[in-house]
């Protein structure tokens, strides 16, 4: 667990297993869209805070409107998208969570690795990010097809930009095809201005350089739509 004095919240508690064991330590907020688990734990649980419905709908700007680690078994199937939200929350200073080992492995990937895509670059670009162990399908009652790993986001940064988001999506769009194809969607760029191999590919571009080719082709394209319409 961080060790931290900020609140607690956890996503998706069920019966309350990791509950109990994190109100020992911490304040916690847990966020059940099961009605009748809610009622579960409403009555195991006095302490407990508890918001009953889904977490999307609850989750504005932030999540709470105080600092707060997130610490939760994830459903798989949103897994991905609550990271996403948790690393974009200002409030939000440290992810621990329980995922699908597939989905960690992508976002603790680095240049080369079979894994590496924006999603990796993006989380680093905010949080530094450790694996920290895979948990075997055994581990569970019942058992899952799949291994899961527990992660480790801490932030370093409130928040990730949006259009430097937007700018890794386009640079991996086709991952088959060397990055200057997939930029030139959009942007003049030339790899062998910036010190690059002419027929680099994205997954070997590391996350400070794509950084850099953001902060400069963003703003080259901002200059030359000024003059458009300054002529």
């Amino acid at each position: 667990m961080p060790n931290t004095d900020n609140l607690v919240i956890e996503i998706g508690p069920g019966l309350g297993d990791l509950t109990e064991k994190l109100l020992e330590k911490r304040r916690v907020l847990a966020v059940e869209i099961d009605k009748d688990l809610c009622e579960i734990l409403r009555k195991k649980f006095p302490n407990l805070e508890l918001k009953c419905g889904d977490v999307l709908d609850y989750w504005q700007d932030s999540l709470a409107d105080e600092k707060y680690d997130l610490i939760a078994n994830l459903p798989y199937y949103i897994a991905t998208n609550i990271i996403l939200k948790a690393l974009k929350d200002k409030n939000a200073k440290n992810i621990l969570v329980l995922i699908q080992k597939e989905v960690a492995d992508k976002f603790a990937a680095k240049p080369n690795d079979r894994n590496y895509s924006s999603l990796a670059i993006l989380a680093q670009s905010v949080a530094n990010v450790k694996k920290l162990f895979d948990v075997p399908p055994g581990a569970f009652v019942p058992a899952p097809k799949v291994t899961s790993s527990v992660i480790l986001f801490e932030k370093f940064k409130d928040s990730y930009d949006e259009e430097f988001a937007k700018f890794l999506k386009l640079a991996f769009a086709n991952p088959r095809k060397t990055l200057k194809k997939n930029l030139s969607a959009k942007y003049k760029f030339n790899p062998t201005d910036f010190g690059l191999d002419e027929n680099i590919r994205p997954h070997q571009v590391d996350g400070s350089t794509f950084f850099r080719l953001f902060s400069e082709l963003a703003t080259e394209r901002s200059n030359d739509g000024k003059r458009k319409n300054q002529s």
